[in-house]
């Protein structure tokens, strides 16, 4: 898309009180929810974890896969920010399903506190240092954030390059969170799983708000 799409996207969208409102409550909640989850980081870390058996960790010794982890995931992350920028309603759900991904990563986290395989090397990634302030965060494993993610701009992406580059992405960051043993492998399969339900969540609840948008407008 031109520039000029996309400023006449965004334009489009604050012509509508609806869209705009919609657009600011989202973001509003986005970085509420983020930071609350920022705090109860700091929590989950002191709360006693369970190890799980996982029959396939046993069968090698972990592997350092921290850049490749990072470039693959953050790449994805910028890709998608800029990609969904152009058009204003897929960033909004973007927003939301993250959101709603990020509460149910809380909910989890707190219903099945885990402690780390035994063998992990710990991911090494800036944002979630930066969030647990400064704190290494090691116990956030119910469920994977960086796989669900990934899955998560894969759902959401509708240009296929970009749905086969985060389906590749939700692949790589999957296996190598499990090579490195910072994740039990129910926590990659559960990540997909939570994922597609968050998705389809707001896609159900947008078919709704919509419909009755449309129908008060005729």
């Amino acid at each position: 898309m031109s520039e000029s799409n996309f400023i006449s996207n965004w334009k489009k969208l604050f012509r509508s009180k609806p869209k705009t409102i919609e657009f600011l409550l989202t973001v509003g909640l986005l970085v509420a929810v983020v930071y609350s989850f920022s705090q109860y980081l700091k929590y989950n870390e002191t709360r006693p974890g369970a190890i799980i058996d996982d029959p396939i960790l046993q069968y090698f010794n972990a592997i350092d896969l921290n850049l490749l982890l990072f470039i693959t995931i953050y790449s994805s992350l910028l890709l998608g920010l800029i990609a969904f920028s152009f058009d204003p309603q897929q960033l909004i759900t973007a927003f939301q399903t993250y959101t709603l991904l990020v509460l149910f990563r809380m909910l989890a986290m707190w219903l099945i506190p885990l402690d780390p395989p035994v063998g992990c090397i710990d991911l090494q990634d800036p944002v979630v240092f930066i969030m647990g302030t400064g704190k290494k965060i090691v116990k956030d494993l119910f469920f994977s954030g960086h796989t669900s993610t990934a899955f998560m701009l894969f759902q959401v992406a509708k240009n296929k390059y970009l749905k086969t580059y985060f389906l590749l992405a939700t692949i790589t960051v999957g296996v190598s969170v499990i090579l490195q043993k910072a994740h039990y492998t129910i926590d990659v399969y559960a990540g997909l799983i939570y994922s597609y339900a968050s998705y389809q969540i707001i896609k159900s609840l947008h078919k709704k708000f919509y419909k009755t948008e449309n129908e008060k407008q005729n």
